[in-house]
């Protein structure tokens, strides 16, 4: 990780993937819509409707996996001063709220024809909202205080206690009588759904993570220029008061 650790290589070696990432991310967003709107056959229970959860399930999963990261970009920052993970965590966030915004959006518009209501304080939606909250208040933290390492700091004990209302969503469909149904993909006896289905499904959650990646360079690109901008004001104005 070390070899990541300079700006300016993390510079070169991002410009050199991006061009990649872009691609792919359009190629499977093109191909997964395809067989999610026209391969994928009609579900027997829910109908047409169902197709909702190749934008739904991807979102949720991004939502959490986001948190993921800026936690443990935050935690290597916080312990080992790693010059490039604390900006991993801050690009992460924005696309994290993103993500989860939708997943609770189209969670909604799904859950009104499933449950009749477009919202329940379900275990599983209400631990969803909080994670958007966690999502708002770090990001608040990096706004508000100027001292950017201090900022770090603090951002970083955010992110890490947040991690325990992630567990709780992945587990709130075991531990509590829902509504929400459960795991689809991850379960110890394997997916729920096959076929065309599965590979809908597959295909668009690998494009929200293709986009993910991409996104999340080109973030990480603006705010290492921002802060060589900063660090460049503040030496011209130093300079210019000697």
């Amino acid at each position: 990780m070390h070899r990541f650790a300079n700006p300016a290589r993390f510079m070169r070696l991002s410009h050199k993937l991006l061009p990649w990432t872009a691609g792919l991310t359009v190629v499977l967003f093109a191909v997964g819509l395809f067989y999610a709107l026209y391969v994928a056959p009609q579900d027997y229970q829910m109908g047409e409707t169902y197709r909702i959860i190749y934008i739904h399930v991807p979102a949720a999963y991004m939502a959490m996996f986001g948190y993921l990261v800026i936690a443990v970009a935050s935690a290597v920052g916080f312990i080992w001063n790693h010059p490039l993970a604390d900006q991993a965590a801050r690009a992460t966030a924005p696309m994290g709220a993103a993500f989860t915004a939708l997943a609770l959006l189209s969670g909604s518009l799904w859950g009104k024809p499933m449950w009749g209501t477009y919202w329940i304080w379900d275990a599983r939606l209400t631990s969803m909202l909080i994670l958007l909250f966690l999502y708002i208040g770090y990001m608040a933290v990096w706004q508000t205080i100027e001292d950017q390492v201090r900022a770090a700091r603090i951002a970083a004990i955010v992110a890490l206690v947040g991690v325990i209302n992630v567990v709780i969503i992945k587990f709130s469909v075991d531990w509590w009588n829902t509504l929400h149904q459960p795991a689809t993909l991850m379960r110890m006896d394997g997916p729920t759904i096959g076929g065309d289905m599965l590979l809908a499904l597959l295909l668009m959650i690998g494009a929200f993570n293709m986009f993910f990646a991409t996104v999340l360079m080109w973030r990480m690109q603006s705010l290492i220029l921002r802060r060589r901008i900063r660090s460049l004001r503040l030496q011209l104005g130093g300079s210019g008061q000697s």
